[in-house]
């Protein structure tokens, strides 16, 4: 850990000069307490660095959390091993997944399936609680629940060090997180411009405990937080069917974790209760069970939080971007992409480009940035992978 100003604390032995400047601007804003911390897959965001744990007192930036509100990742467990899988057809399984998911941005469901059903019934009792109505942001909010989106977000079947099958997946709260977000971002702008404050960058827009705008917000940020987590669980369900189907034999989950790494929660640092941000973080109190992923092609983490107080109890969400999506397409080949996934069953096709492994830091230097945030309890390496394009 380097102490980078009173303010700033960094795990990231790999960051750029950019990224730096991006997190001291966020660590200026004066209700930052005690300190903001950079994990060690740090990397350029809106208006504050993805990658980062942000601790506010009083007040809270929307962008710090980012817009896909909740997006985090779940991990299952099974029964089965890797000799379950040998000498089968892994594009069938696959084919199957992709089929029973709908993938890419603005891929939503046609119908809301029997499994989705509570979950939707859930989230519209939390919206009635929470005296809004989804819909307003996103008319077909209900038909999202289920579905992958795009980007870095993924599917896997992957194997561990004893060659037990896990399911691995990273999503969350779709388009309607998405609009909420940007709808309480604007929120704070527009207030920062009547106030007549001044702000280093207007993505630092806050908004202030105690007012309406606030506990609009909140109440929005932790229903599509909740929404984010069902959309995973109903996602992992499908995956385990699917699984089932191709083996012939129901899935027996052994463990069951989700977490999420754009989030807002209310807690206690350095004797005073704190509203904390993770963009790009995950908690990692101590005994707390955690997912750490790799780039598409590399391995991923089962962890255990160490509970480290400098680190706000927090640990990186996974390799962090070296290169910007359209850097990575100017930089590396379709060939490029099949060499780093060889063996690994996936949908051949350059629109996933801008995600081949070399576009982000090596896993492994992170993982050991990371070793005084969280211990490795599994580590996991993909024999099928799902993307949207």
């Amino acid at each position: 850990m380097e102490r980078l100003t009173n303010r700033l604390f960094s795990w990231a032995s790999l960051i750029d000069e950019k990224t730096v400047d991006q997190a001291r601007t966020s660590a200026s804003m004066p209700f930052i307490y005690p300190h903001l911390a950079l994990m060690p897959d740090a990397h350029l965001g809106l208006g504050a660095t993805v990658g980062s744990v942000i601790p506010t007192l009083g007040a809270i930036m929307p962008a710090a959390v980012g817009v896909d509100i909740g997006c985090g990742m779940i991990a299952v467990k099974t029964q089965f091993t890797r000799s379950d899988l040998d000498g089968r057809d892994l594009s069938e399984l696959r084919e199957q997944i992709e089929r029973s998911i709908p993938l890419s941005a603005g891929r939503d469901n046609r119908k809301i399936v029997a499994t989705a059903e509570p979950r939707v019934a859930e989230l519209e009792a939390l919206a009635e609680a929470a005296e809004f109505d989804p819909a307003t942001y996103t008319r077909h909010w209900r038909n999202q629940l289920g579905s992958l989106g795009s980007g870095n977000h993924f599917i896997e079947v992957s194997v561990d060090e004893g060659d037990t099958v896990w399911m691995f997946l990273h999503s969350g709260s779709r388009g309607v997180g998405n609009k909420i977000a940007q709808h309480h971002i604007k929120v704070a702008q527009r207030l920062a411009k009547q106030w007549w404050i001044e702000l280093p960058n207007p993505d630092l827009a806050y908004l202030v405990e105690g007012t309406p705008e606030f506990a609009a917000y909140i109440r929005e940020l932790r229903w599509a937080q909740r929404f984010a987590l069902l959309n995973r669980e109903e996602m992992m369900d499908r995956v385990a069917n699917q699984l089932g189907r191709f083996l012939g034999v129901a899935v027996e989950e052994r463990e069951r974790i989700n977490c999420h790494h754009n989030f807002t929660e209310s807690e206690m640092h350095f004797g005073k209760r704190v509203w904390v941000s993770r963009k790009g973080a995950i908690m990692a109190d101590d005994g707390r069970p955690g997912l750490i992923p790799g780039s598409m092609g590399t391995a991923s983490y089962v962890v255990t939080g160490k509970g480290n107080p400098l680190s706000l109890n927090s640990s990186p969400h996974g390799a962090g971007r070296e290169y910007s999506r359209s850097a990575a397409r100017k930089t590396f080949t379709h060939e490029q992409l099949r060499e780093a996934m060889v063996g690994i069953e996936y949908r051949d096709t350059d629109a996933f480009l801008d995600e081949i492994p070399a576009a982000y830091k090596p896993i492994d230097r992170v993982m050991a940035d990371a070793a005084d945030l969280v211990s490795v309890r599994h580590t996991l390496r993909q024999l099928v992978n799902v993307k949207g394009d």
